[in-house]
Formats: C-alpha cells, structure tokens, sequence
C-alpha cells in the first residue's frame, strides 16, 4: 500500500516498507554500532541482524560508509539548550560543564567524534546501486551536524548583543575550538579528563584574553 505524507509545500508517495526496511537497518546498524563499535557494522552482519537482503540495503544506503554516516546521525544526541540566566562567564561554565558531560558519559560520541576525525573510510560497495538522490558526501553531511550540535549553543551565548559588546568580535569557530576542543582532546588521547576547575580555567582565560585584546590602551 502507497500512503501520501506532506513534506514541506509538496507532497510525496511513500511506500510504507521501503520504510520499514530501512528502520530495520537502521536498527541493526545502531546496536552494532553501540555494542561493537564502527567495525562490527559491516554489510554483512546488518543484513543479518535486521533480516533484510543486501539488495535491499544498496536502495537505501549507496555503501557502508553512508550507512554508518546514518547510524552514527541516529544516536546523536539533542542539541544542548544553553544557558538563559548568568553573567557571560557563568553561562559559558555551565554550558561546558554540560558539554564536557555528553562527551565524556557516551563512548559513541567519542567514537563518532574519531570517525569523523579520519574522513571517509574504505565502504564495501560490492552490489551497490547508483544513489543519484543521495550525492553529497555522508561524512561531511555528519561532520556539520556533529558541528552544528557543538557550536548552536555557544553561538547563542557569544553572539548575543551584550556579550559582543562585552567581549568585542570574534571568531566563533576559534572560540568553540579554545572551549571544547581540549575536553574532546583528552577524550580521544586518554588523557585525564579536564574536570569543573579546569574547565572555569578554560572559560576564565578565554574570557580574560578577549578583555585584554579589547581593553583601551
């Protein structure tokens, strides 16, 4: 049975078990993905797991690499609210405070956070079918996302009038990068993770360079 769903202004003919299919893989995909980690999720073992034919994966994902992009998309987490009430500092702690924790309590973020570090892998093509509607790149389409995820908070604490007063403009990739870029760090590296201290630390010098480079002479 074809059943109509309205997406946008148009409407569309979706088959409700090219749906279900593709669910089903998607399941698969992730339980490997958070059980095994990236290499248990092979062609191979998802066809299995799920029960769907490797024919039928090819018309949803073009390669494994898509499919893990779409696994890996899945099990991202909702974006971080920031902070509504506090001085610039306070609210710049509390948001890494909680950043720090997303990193730090999920090991498949950190997993993806890795994958995505290394680029597109090798995929498993064999039997692949032509995706024209599905061109763009899935490691980049899930590094934005993975970008966007950091970055909306912070962007909507820094880009706030006050706080560009405050602290004068800026390079808002740089300033995500001086905040969360040394939690993400000692994650992938083993070091000791940055704790509540050194995470004031980090927010502290942040704020004390920008109030030198904007303090008259």
């Amino acid at each position: 049975m074809i059943i109509e769903n309205r997406v946008g202004d148009e409407d569309r003919l979706v088959d409700p078990r090219k749906e279900r299919s593709r669910a089903r893989l998607l399941d698969a995909a992730t339980f490997l993905l958070s059980t095994g980690g990236v290499d248990a999720v092979t062609i191979d073992a998802v066809t299995k797991a799920s029960r769907v034919a490797r024919t039928t994966l090819y018309r949803h994902f073009a390669d494994s690499t898509q499919l893990l992009a779409a696994a890996f998309e899945r099990l991202l987490p909702p974006v971080t609210a920031p902070p509504t009430s506090g001085t610039i500092r306070e609210q710049l702690i509390e948001l890494l405070d909680r950043q720090a924790k997303l990193i730090e309590e999920a090991p498949v973020q950190l997993t993806m956070l890795g994958w995505i570090a290394l680029g597109s892998v090798q995929p498993e093509t064999a039997g692949a079918a032509s995706h024209p509607e599905e061109e763009r790149n899935p490691v980049s389409s899930l590094r934005a996302r993975v970008v966007n995820q950091y970055r909306e908070p912070f962007d909507r604490i820094l880009g706030d009038p006050e706080a560009q007063q405050e602290l004068g403009h800026f390079d808002t990739d740089l300033a995500l990068t001086q905040l969360v870029g040394p939690i993400v760090f000692t994650r992938l590296t083993g070091l000791p993770p940055i704790g509540p201290a050194e995470r004031r630390q980090l927010v502290d010098d942040f704020l004390a360079a920008r109030s030198a480079r904007t303090s008259p002479e």
